[in-house]
């Protein structure tokens, strides 16, 4: 009964079109803890992040 509580409350809170992205980020960061705990270093979904270009930090100082 409280976990439906729970998911109300959420519903009403974070709203209806947010609520399953917000399940899939914590759902992919409890998959991330257990593979850290368990020593996994199965890099399945991780890309490297692109590199930002000397111009690009140039207009974002201005």
């Amino acid at each position: 009964m409280e976990i439906v509580i729970v998911l109300v409350i959420a519903l009403v809170v974070i709203g209806p079109a947010k609520l399953p992205g917000m399940a899939k980020s914590l759902g992919t960061g409890v998959r991330e803890f257990k593979d850290s705990l368990s020593g996994d270093s199965d890099d399945r979904d991780e890309t490297p992040a692109p590199q930002a270009t000397v111009g690009s930090a140039r207009s974002e100082a201005v």
